[in-house]
């Protein structure tokens, strides 16, 4: 239920505010109560040592609690499989959910699962859980001491952010993703350009539920603390969602930015070593010989995006001098483009496929690259070391360039697999 506000509020603002026991402000202190809980592989054995041996707790809601295993899925060495082992035990003992090798991605997993819905509060043991924000859920990232607390208690708090406001304008032209307009913000806000701040976006009915996760998703990329969306389009029809009044932003609420961003000019965009505010035309980079291509992660991974890159390679066949890898965000992605033929299709193009998961995004298992290789991602980061040698160059791009980067062997836009068809230099 809204609370009464002596001036207009944001988005972060009003779901603070309404989520806690007082109208709140940037810059205030606000404690909330805490409606979802995620803890991934790579943080668990860390959670529950906080959990047992410094707090002594159990989770206080065990059905708030998901414990997902997804970054090194399947495990790579004894020591990782040690600690998958003993989530699974915590989570057998504590009734708290497992969502286990193969499942998919935390934030892929915890979107189709329901748990993330408009105006709820998601922690999340990874940064990257801004990306609940799509359906205007205030999701942010904290670490295994600040999730442990929010477990034991069922609260957390925050101090409530500053917000950018980003106008998306106009209509993405053929061959221009969400991905592309994710990159342009970050270009021009800047890698520290939103620190602790909520990047409101504002795109009417404009953009998928997937491509929403692709924008919220990449908010961390500019330092914000969560990443939220204005609920519009099917995020109002298609997926059950009750969107309450709360959750929208008043007309006339402060922000410290205010960007616009006119998509029908865009092109696509490409993110180069070893900054991802380090954006540039796919077209400026053409031609750079590519090692490696990633497709996946929870930027890139859904239906949609696999869809993007099978229509790329329908017919074509990977250069011998490149591999291409394909990871699906969850198993429901994975049913989806096995019924559908799209795995087929990346499979007759020479791609390699792998378990539902984050795949080589970290650099620990399933592709990790060698010292001087050139890999051109889907995911969110290309810092230096990102996805193996410190060495190795990381680039990131929409699937579509992605897929046509894999055929040619070097930076290319799916245009170029037609011209070259048709023998136009």
């Amino acid at each position: 239920m809204s609370l009464p506000a002596s001036r207009p509020q944001t988005m972060a603002e009003k779901i603070l505010s309404c989520r806690g026991d007082r109208a709140v402000y940037a810059g205030d202190l606000a404690v909330v109560e805490v409606d979802e809980v995620m803890v991934v592989d790579s943080v668990a054995q860390s959670f529950i040592e906080r959990m047992e041996r410094d707090l002594d707790a159990r989770p206080r809601f065990p059905e708030r609690v998901s414990i997902v295993i997804d970054h090194v899925a399947p495990a790579s060495t004894v020591s990782v499989a040690q600690a998958q082992k003993e989530a699974r035990e915590y989570a057998a003992a504590t009734g708290v959910k497992l969502f286990d090798v193969g499942r998919g991605i935390c934030h892929q997993v915890l979107m189709e699962e329901g748990l993330a819905r408009p105006g709820r509060i998601v922690l999340g043991s990874d940064s990257h859980s801004t990306t609940y924000g799509a359906v205007a859920a205030f999701g942010t990232g904290m670490g295994a001491t600040d999730i442990a607390l929010a477990a034991a208690s069922g609260k957390t708090w925050l101090r409530v952010p500053e917000s950018v406001r980003v106008n998306f304008v106009g209509a993405l032209r053929p061959g221009v993703s969400a991905k592309d307009a994710a990159l342009e913000m970050i270009r021009v806000l800047g890698a520290d350009g939103a620190t602790y701040q909520s990047i409101e976006m504002h795109a009417g009915d404009r953009f998928t539920r997937g491509e929403r996760m692709t924008l919220a998703n990449l908010c961390v990329e500019a330092g914000a603390k969560v990443g939220l969306v204005v609920p519009g389009g099917e995020i109002l029809t298609s997926y059950g969602y009750t969107v309450p009044d709360w959750v929208y932003p008043d007309e006339g609420a402060a922000y410290v930015k205010e960007l616009t961003i006119d998509l029908s000019a865009l092109n696509p965009r490409m993110s180069a070593p070893s900054e991802v505010d380090n954006v540039h035309d796919v077209s400026a980079l053409r031609g750079l010989k590519v090692d490696q291509v990633f497709i996946g992660t929870c930027t890139n991974g859904r239906i949609e995006d696999l869809h993007a890159a099978a229509e790329v390679l329908r017919g074509r066949r990977v250069h011998p001098g490149t591999r291409l890898l394909v990871i699906p965000a969850s198993s429901q992605v994975m049913e989806r483009a096995l019924e559908d033929g799209t795995l087929l299709t990346l499979q007759r193009a020479g791609a390699a496929l792998g378990t539902p998961g984050c795949g080589p995004c970290m650099g620990r298992h399933q592709g990790v690259l060698a010292p001087g290789e050139v890999c051109v991602s889907t995911s969110n980061r290309n810092f230096i070391g990102r996805m193996g040698d410190k060495d190795a160059r990381v680039y990131l791009a929409s699937p579509a360039v992605a897929a046509a980067t894999a055929v040619l062997g070097h930076v290319a836009l799916p245009a170029d697999l037609v011209n070259e068809q048709e023998g136009v230099a």
